[in-house]
């Protein structure tokens, strides 16, 4: 019987081993072969990089504040993030609130107030993107209606025409995907840095 117990727990123990290798270590090995041959910018993050410097990704949002927080008017501005301390990607998350819950009304009072004073336009022609945090606040795109109000204040910031800077908004403008899937979207980070090229 020992002898019998014996057996069983060593072949328990090449097994493990075995499927170890296999599952652990080479499937592990195969599906990063195949995504650095495939997709290597996508397998590393989508990393956007700057005179070869990571300055974000495509696929997380940023914000674009001084120290203190509060936003720089030459930059265009991402939505609200309730990821961590906003666009933390190790503590992707909405709010959880409920449209009637008292701090997201608040807060979205709140919001809309700060806006409407930063972009001096009515507060009830802001898009509900810059008023609301995203499901899972590392949304890095903003609709085109919140762009193209960002517009003006940019392009004042800039000493840039704002016709220049709504041609570029446009051309900035991702379309739904397949043509029904989503919304149209600007990336905030790609339209900062395309921002940037433009001569003043």
């Amino acid at each position: 019987m020992i002898r019998s117990l014996v057996r069983q727990a060593a072949t328990s123990v090449r097994a493990l081993l075995v499927f170890t290798l296999v599952l652990g270590v080479g499937y592990t090995a195969l599906v990063l072969g195949l995504g650095q041959a495939i997709a290597p910018a996508q397998a590393n993050g989508s990393l956007v990089t700057v005179d070869g410097v990571p300055v974000g990704s495509t696929l997380i949002g940023q914000s674009f504040t001084d120290a203190s927080g509060a936003p720089l008017p030459e930059w265009f501005q991402s939505r609200p993030s309730a990821a961590g301390d906003g666009y933390d990607g190790g503590a992707s998350s909405g709010t959880n609130l409920g449209p009637e819950n008292d701090d997201l009304v608040a807060a979205i009072s709140e919001r809309r107030a700060s806006i409407a004073a930063f972009e001096g336009v009515d507060p009830a022609s802001i898009p509900v993107d810059a008023l609301t945090a995203s499901a899972s606040g590392l949304d890095p795109h903003i609709s085109p209606a919140y762009a193209l109000l960002q517009v003006p204040r940019v392009a004042d910031a800039r000493a840039l025409s704002e016709q220049e800077v709504r041609e570029l908004v446009v051309s900035m403008i991702e379309p739904r995907l397949l043509g029904v899937v989503g919304e149209p979207r600007v990336n905030v980070l790609a339209l900062n840095l395309a921002l940037d090229a433009l001569e003043p």
